[in-house]
């Protein structure tokens, strides 16, 4: 067994019996000691199975699901309630998931992304003077929250391709509620940074001391208020989060508000419908080897916008350009192995990305609402629209930036939406999962901004604590129209998913049409750049999974070049600047996760920048 947290002692578990299986036990980990910053990961090498997410409490908690037998969904289970409790800025029950499931050669797309309520309008997050409100003012309180969808979208997948009792993987989330959980350094943290929370009375009480500072790394944190609540969803599934008490609770909170009240109603709640979508699956090349990507389909932008960077990158140069040797001092020794992308190849791939976001500005909405160009999806990805789309990106030495590209005309009929404007987008959490049976699990799940909305609810038990709900309806363009009055894509509408970056992938070798890896990150709009950095970096450059994610952060969202701060020289920097690019340097916190599958196993890696481990026997 390859461990990080070796001071964990393992109970016996599900014993091989035919006949009378016995139940799972859970024995909780030492608690995790880590770093909000960068701390160096080796990478994982395991032979049986393995799991990646961003907490060693939930990492572990699927760990023991899949040594007691469960499958990669099972696991899932158990990881997301975990950190439900232990990262509650990033995910959690009160929140939505993307997820991608492999069993045997199928692959599926479950979206349990959050929807509008019915009562809501395109205009919901504009202001009295006509104007859209500022973007804090539509998250904090009701107004932004979602219909939540992962409790749901778990169960479904579980009812399908579960191995263990659903209730039996909700102990160790149980467990730690009741008995306690160390705060982590990254949670301690954000409490400190946050400038919202507190507002929440509720949420002030259980994250906060009486004098108003916040909980510290360490600190003995119990919720036994979640503990009630994941009990009631364990003996009558999902169906507890959608009826009854836990439901009513969250409608009271969203709708009394005081001063930014939603429409959240129990009949949004108990009318939520998981989707079942086709993947996202494109052919890439690279390294003389041809593989199939696969990935959400909207209203995920996360695959489509993944696959056309790394599209557009194949009808340029950037083949020719490896990485290069990186700083010394911080960068080079402590922060990775020192590898960087050049500045050659940074100018191919951040104007590929300009490129990218413009049609995903354009074009991308929830497919029950908004027509696809030209009919299909795929259109986007087409080989011939891409290699005409390179043609835009002038590749020769001294070739000035775009700084800001336009849309596309992908198919045989334009659409007349207007472009989204520039738009914050924040948080989630990734999960990745190989299991024993030949199973593998993508899923990113959110409650949007760190924290969500603000709103703490107890689920109706009137203990302290409790969970988190989500601003995800901020992830809608607060403005429904442009300044002409054309309809903008991913403009509020009741029952309508909001556009979203999640970019859960799944990677195949096509000629044999085995796995190769399962990966993905947080980080917002970000994402998307930080998927893409771990395939180019597995696929064309020959890393594993741990050398990718160690690379330094960039990309574009159709704006400035934004570059991780401390990663790159000064010299990268200016030849991108000599470029025309507007360059900044910034935190760039990714939260990757990946599993590759090897000869001898699986070989796994966690983000340096973040919490996670991967574990597995």
């Amino acid at each position: 067994m390859k461990r990080l947290l070796t001071s964990v002692a393992l109970a016996s578990l599900l014993a091989a019996c035919a006949t009378a299986p016995t139940p799972f036990v859970y024995t909780a980990p030492a608690q995790p000691e880590g770093s909000s910053g960068y701390t160096a990961k080796p990478g994982w090498a395991t032979e049986k199975f393995a799991v990646a997410a961003a907490n060693p409490l939930a990492t572990d908690a699927g760990f023991q699901v899949l040594r007691a037998g469960g499958s990669a969904i099972d696991a899932a289970v158990a990881v997301q309630m975990v950190l439900t409790l232990v990262e509650p800025q990033s995910s959690g029950i009160g929140g939505g998931a993307f997820m991608l499931h492999l069993s045997g050669n199928r692959v599926e797309a479950f979206d349990g992304r959050e929807t509008a309520p019915a009562g809501v309008d395109e205009k919901l997050f504009v202001g009295a003077d006509g104007k859209p409100m500022a973007f804090f003012d539509g998250v904090v309180g009701g107004r932004a929250v979602g219909v939540p969808g992962v409790v749901k979208m778990l169960e479904v997948a579980h009812k399908q391709y579960g191995k263990l009792p659903w209730a039996q993987l909700f102990i160790p989330a149980i467990t730690l509620a009741e008995n306690g959980f160390k705060v982590s350094p990254r949670l301690a943290m954000q409490l400190k940074s946050d400038a919202h929370l507190k507002k929440d009375p509720a949420a002030a009480a259980y994250y906060f001391k009486p004098d108003g500072s916040s909980l510290e790394a360490g600190e003995l944190l119990k919720n036994p208020a979640l503990a009630d609540v994941l009990r009631q969803i364990a003996s009558k599934g999902a169906g507890a989060m959608h009826e009854g008490s836990i439901a009513q609770a969250m409608v009271n909170k969203v709708q009394q508000h005081p001063t930014n009240p939603g429409k959240l109603a129990m009949s949004d709640l108990a009318g939520y419908q998981v989707k079942k979508r086709d993947p996202i699956c494109s052919d890439y090349s690279a390294a003389h080897s041809t593989y199939r990507l696969c990935g959400m389909p909207p209203p995920s932008s996360g695959a489509i916008a993944v696959g056309q960077i790394l599209g557009i990158l194949a009808n340029t140069n950037a083949a020719t350009l490896p990485p290069v040797a990186g700083m010394s001092g911080v960068a080079g020794s402590v922060m990775g192995s020192g590898q960087t992308p050049s500045a050659e190849w940074l100018h191919l791939y951040t104007e590929a990305s300009r490129l990218a976001f413009a049609d995903r500005g354009q074009y991308l909405g929830d497919p029950d609402f908004v027509t696809a160009p030209g009919g299909n999806w795929m259109s986007l990805l087409d080989p011939a629209y891409l290699a005409d789309r390179a043609k835009l990106i002038a590749q020769q030495p001294g070739g000035q930036s775009m700084k800001t590209a336009k849309p596309g005309v992908p198919g045989a009929i334009k659409t007349s939406y207007a472009p989204m404007p520039d738009q914050p987008e924040y948080g989630t959490s990734h999960i990745s999962i190989m299991d024993a049976f030949g199973n593998a699990i993508a899923m990113t799940s959110t409650v949007e901004n760190a924290f969500g909305s603000r709103q703490l609810t107890d689920g109706g038990t009137g203990k302290a604590g409790g969970f988190l709900l989500n601003n995800e309806l901020t992830d809608f363009s607060f403005e429904p129209t442009d300044a002409e009055g054309k309809l903008i894509a991913n403009r509020v509408q009741p029952g309508k998913r909001p556009r979203s970056s999640m970019a859960p992938t799944l990677v195949f070798d096509k000629a044999t049409g085995q796995i190769v890896m399962t990966g993905g990150s947080m980080g917002g709009a970000l994402i998307i750049h930080h998927t893409a950095k771990l395939l180019y970096g597995t696929l064309n450059w020959g890393l594993n999974a741990q050398q990718a994610i160690d690379l330094p952060n960039f990309g574009s969202l159709n704006g400035p070049t934004l570059l991780e701060e401390k990663r790159f020289s000064p010299a990268t920097v200016e030849a991108l600047k000599a470029r025309g690019a507007e360059v900044r340097e910034m935190d760039m916190t990714s939260g990757l996760q990946a599993i590759q599958k090897t000869d001898k196993g699986f070989f796994g890696g966690a983000d340096p920048r973040r919490e996670g481990i991967v574990l597995g026997d």
